[in-house]
């Protein structure tokens, strides 16, 4: 019954109300972007945390616990500033190969970092999305995707979509091969395919292409990592381990996004001249 649910989200809303984000320790304040230079979808390769713990003496996963503060430090930031998509690559089907201590770790720490994202008793106006696989990823953690997805469902602002045991490619063959079953089976002509098609199939269909695409921890590379989303997508590398990082990184990351002279196939966007009062890290 629609209408009782409905009922139910709205008392549900009453009694625990959205809270605003949490400001910044510092006192540091967004910088003030026009609309049109911001990017709609930010994208982050959430890296560095192994060598940040490994270069303090502490184990690996003390920095896996660094980078979960971090996120929720970000995601204050993006409610801020107003962006409306961010999406982190939490764990790829490569990290696997990692150590089994370590997998324990991160198998350990998404949970808890749902948790206290979906909070029912302050809730961010934040909607939690997951892109990836189940199998062979523990069920209480796969009980913890999907219950902060559907926990979240009715929120209205930020969308934060969490990648784990997520892979680029076996996104877009997991694409195809459904498509070719439902060709098969008679329910689409294989001639109406296009690329907003194809998107249907995807993870998660309704995520907008990426405008902004950054990697923290020094390397320089995509690593798999939304191949389909982010063709068009400005790149920005930074040495800082994510453990480090905090909302005002975001921030400069955007204002850098911003004095960007856009294209993509048209004609480029005068970049913008952004107000920043969020100051030095």
């Amino acid at each position: 019954m629609p209408g009782l649910a409905q009922e139910v989200r709205r008392l549900d809303a009453q009694r625990n109300p959205i809270v605003p984000p949490t400001p910044h320790p510092s006192g540091g304040r967004p910088p003030t972007l026009p609309t049109e230079a911001k990017p709609r979808h930010t994208a982050i390769v959430m890296d560095g945390n192994g060598r940040w713990a490994t270069s303090r003496g502490l184990p690996r996963s003390d920095g896996h616990r660094a980078g979960g503060e971090a996120l929720a430090d970000v995601v204050h930031g993006a409610l801020e500033i107003g962006l409306p998509h961010l999406t982190v690559y939490a764990f790829s089907t490569e990290n696997w190969k990692r150590p089994a201590d370590e997998l324990n770790a991160l198998m350990d720490e998404i949970p808890q970092r749902l948790r206290r994202l979906a909070n029912d008793t302050a809730p961010l106006n934040v909607r939690l999305r997951w892109a990836g696989v189940r199998g062979p990823l523990p069920a209480d953690v796969v009980a913890a995707l999907t219950d902060a997805e559907h926990a979240t469902r009715d929120r209205t602002g930020l969308t934060l979509t969490l990648c784990v045991n997520y892979g680029g490619r076996a996104e877009i063959a997991a694409a195809a091969a459904n498509i070719a079953r439902d060709a098969a089976a008679g329910r689409i002509d294989p001639g109406s395919v296009c690329e907003h098609a194809f998107a249907r199939y995807l993870h998660v269909p309704e995520l907008p292409d990426v405008d902004l695409l950054l990697r923290t921890g020094g390397d320089q590379r995509t690593s798999n990592f939304l191949p389909w989303q982010a063709t068009c997508a400005e790149l920005l590398f930074l040495d800082t381990p994510w453990s480090d990082m905090d909302r005002r990184d975001l921030w400069h990351a955007m204002e850098e996004y911003a004095r960007r002279i856009r294209r993509c196939g048209s004609i480029p966007r005068i970049p913008a001249q952004p107000t920043s009062p969020t100051g030095p890290r």
